[in-house]
């Protein structure tokens, strides 16, 4: 079976990544990242969650039930329970993960809009969308002007803020609750300097080197406030009775029994 280019291209992506992750620098930040997201984890409960990014397993410490793992290609799965396709097409049913981690993909993933719709998609609607990004106003952003740091990770591609993730957000009917930040460090150090980290995150001051968006459906919300406005029939029935239900008030549909069993790939 052949492989795309597309595909080829995210694979060398992913090693890159791992490449990183399994650095010093990388390491420190993956520390960080999971004591900042530690607390959140362990208040979840559910049957499925999915880890989209380049660094392992991060959310190990969450009492879900059934983790999964992604690689866009067989050769890179790690481990039996691992979702292998591209990042922007998932093979899951709409609501069936109660937590999903996009954990530094947006700013490298060849349509970071799919992406996150699809991540969106398939989180149920009591579920959690957590999304980790690097900050473009931090010590590690500032480094970005060096020469030549554009070109590799972690400084390629587009860096986002929380704002204008939060507009992406609302546009696949989620809005965001909390944003913290973690990575603290002077320049030129690594990001693990306990007396920083600790400052920073008692604070939760906007200059750490990464952030960690915590998102949740809308639909809940618009159900409560849409319930006192009391339309004597149901509003946007027409004169044949026929009403449109959105996609985000669809019931989620259960993650198939086999869908852990075995790994998928799409070309």
């Amino acid at each position: 079976m052949s492989i795309s280019p597309e595909v080829l291209s995210l694979a060398a992506l992913v090693r890159d990544g791992r490449r990183f992750w399994a650095t010093p620098r990388g390491q420190a930040l993956r520390q960080a990242e999971r004591a900042c997201l530690g607390p959140v984890c362990e208040r979840l409960f559910g049957v499925h969650s999915l880890e989209l990014g380049m660094s392992g397993a991060l959310t190990d410490m969450c009492p879900v039930r059934h983790p999964m793992a992604w690689a866009p290609t067989r050769e890179l799965a790690e481990h039996p329970a691992t979702l292998v396709c591209s990042p922007d097409a998932l093979p899951l049913p709409d609501g069936c993960l109660s937590l999903v981690v996009v954990h530094h993909l947006l700013e490298v993933a060849p349509d970071p809009h799919r992406t996150l719709q699809e991540a969106a998609r398939v989180t149920r609607d009591d579920g959690r969308l957590i999304i980790f990004g690097w900050m473009p106003l931090s010590a590690g952003g500032l480094s970005r002007v060096l020469p030549g740091r554009r070109q590799r990770l972690p400084w390629r591609g587009h860096w986002r803020s929380p704002v204008r993730l939060r507009d992406w957000l609302t546009f696949v009917d989620f809005e965001i609750e909390r944003v913290d930040y973690c990575g603290f460090h002077l320049p030129g150090s690594l990001p693990c300097n306990t007396a920083l980290e600790t400052l920073g995150r008692r604070h939760n001051l906007p200059l750490g080197d990464s952030y960690m968006i915590q998102a949740c459906r809308r639909s809940q919300l618009a159900r409560r406030q849409g319930s006192s406005l009391g339309f004597a029939r149901p509003f946007g029935s027409s004169a044949l009775g026929a009403t449109r239900l959105s996609p985000s008030r669809r019931l989620p549909e259960p993650c198939p029994p086999h869908q852990h069993e075995r790994m998928t790939e799409v070309d």
